[in-house]
């Protein structure tokens, strides 16, 4: 545990066993910025950091102060001791049993959508688990822009459409396209099943 004296101290004042923290802390703070879906001007409002600072210290060039990072953390509403705690995050599991897995059964289209991604991934890295018991088709609006989704095929056929463009795929293929225009999952036979990632760009 790390006892701070003085406001002042940096971080790159404390010990050698402590490396592997400071080389993790820029990723750290920085997935924790996307995954509230913060910029760096908004971060900076929000702890009194200058955008710059904020900045730096992401890329590894700046080691703050422990007042620093206590602002960025409250701003960033995580844990400061969690956040300097090498070795918790490798060895901490999150489960979720088979019966506690969120799940969307999609009536019109016949689609069973299991969400696999933690709910702060939404709007970033979504994992769905799609199955259709019979032949259907998830028609969906287009998402923001840039979002592409990657589908990889279990079992079954199915029929990928991208704003003009349609493919066939078969157990174990997999189509990555456009999901920023009206796109569609059609399932051609009875227990369909797939995987599904929809991956978007959150602002830097």
């Amino acid at each position: 545990m790390l006892t701070v004296t003085q406001g002042f101290l940096h971080l790159s004042d404390m010990t050698e066993q402590n490396d592997a923290i400071l080389n993790q802390l820029p990723g750290r703070l920085k997935e924790a910025r996307r995954k509230q879906g913060l910029s760096l001007e908004a971060v900076a409002k929000l702890s009194g950091v200058s955008r710059s600072m904020v900045s730096q210290i992401e890329r590894g060039e700046s080691s703050p102060t422990i007042a620093t990072l206590w602002n960025l953390t409250r701003a960033l509403q995580v844990d400061f001791a969690g956040l300097l705690d090498h070795g918790t995050a490798q060895s901490r599991i999150e489960l979720l049993r088979h019966s506690e897995i969120p799940t969307i059964q999609n009536i019109s289209g016949g689609c069973h959508i299991r969400i696999l991604s933690p709910p702060e991934d939404v709007g970033a890295h979504e994992v769905y688990d799609l199955s259709f018991p019979m032949p259907g088709a998830l028609t969906s609006d287009a998402h923001a822009t840039g979002t592409r989704e990657h589908l990889t095929l279990i079992g079954g056929e199915v029929e990928i459409t991208s704003g003009d463009h349609s493919v066939t795929l078969r157990s174990g293929d997999t189509a990555r396209y456009a999901a920023d225009v009206p796109h569609q999952i059609k399932a051609l036979t009875a227990g369909a099943r797939m995987f599904l990632i929809v991956h978007s760009d959150k602002p830097a």
